[in-house]
């Protein structure tokens, strides 16, 4: 594996590889690499592509300042597991890098109601720093796939949108790879590293209300699902930002279901400090 921390040093290897006319598959992400991430790379790889990671901890899609300082680096562990999966280029930037101008007066994308719903209501301005730093990556990688992970879907939703935005001289074709699961169900994130033994053992329960609902939803309403998911988890010691049931097309809410939209149950909850989040795809 090679690793690039120059946008010129890469766009020198990047010219090479147009000459041998293999598809690049493009993999970003903040770092504090898990299998989930892994398996982006192993997608991408099992297509032929020449395979491109990003690490780069975004400032602009943290709301919380805080939040940032305690995103977990792990730089040597993800080189070791990059490599050990085949992946050709990692991409390390330095933040001047992907912010030359500074990380304000950045344009804005019109996101519509994706921005006004769930992560975009619980975190203002999170979107819009996703956007800004995912548009830079595309334009310095220039790659004809792209590997996101099911467990943010709306955040796939997200850069579908921006990816429509931009208009890219290059057409991406995203790919939308399925959530990975620790034993217990708990959806692997980088933020689980923040959990101790027992806040692990207890984040579980996010998985088994998503899957109360998927057991038990039917035609009709769908509002009681929802309300005994969250008092099930705040039951639990969990403060929950949202329990939801929306189409799984667009992310409108659905309070009546007809028996034939395709549903997604999305959930955001802390526990203690750490703020959790998943979904399940319900039919």
């Amino acid at each position: 594996m090679i690793l690039f921390k120059k946008t010129k040093d890469l766009h020198k290897w990047l010219e090479i590889q147009q000459k041998e006319v293999k598809p690049i598959g493009f993999v970003p992400t903040m770092g504090a690499l898990h299998a989930g991430h892994i398996s982006l790379i192993n997608a991408s790889n099992e297509i032929g592509n020449s395979t491109i990671c990003s690490i780069f901890v975004n400032p602009t899609q943290f709301n919380d300042p805080k939040d940032f300082k305690k995103y977990p680096i792990t730089i040597e562990k993800d080189i070791y597991l990059l490599e050990k999966s085949g992946c050709d280029v990692l991409f390390l930037p330095e933040e001047k890098e992907i912010y030359p101008d500074g990380i304000t007066g950045n344009m804005h994308y019109d996101l519509g109601y994706l921005e006004t719903i769930l992560e975009g209501k619980y975190r203002p301005g999170h979107f819009q720093g996703v956007c800004m730093v995912v548009h830079r990556l595309l334009n310095i990688v220039q790659p004809g796939h792209l590997f996101l992970g099911q467990k943010d879907y709306q955040q796939c939703m997200v850069i579908t949108k921006l990816v429509e935005l931009i208009k890219h001289e290059k057409k991406i074709k995203i790919n939308i790879c399925p959530t990975l699961r620790e034993e217990n169900g708990l959806a692997m994130s980088s933020r689980n590293m923040r959990l101790n033994n027992q806040e692990r053992t207890k984040a579980a329960a996010i998985y088994q209300n998503l899957e109360m609902i998927k057991e038990n939803f039917k035609k009709g309403s769908l509002d009681k699902l929802s309300r005994e998911a969250k008092s099930n988890l705040e039951t639990d010691g969990f403060r929950v930002d949202y329990v939801e049931i929306a189409d799984a097309k667009n992310l409108s809410f659905v309070n009546e279901w007809d028996g034939n939209q395709k549903l997604v149950a999305l959930v955001a909850a802390f526990i203690n400090e750490v703020r959790l989040i998943d979904n399940m795809l319900l039919n």
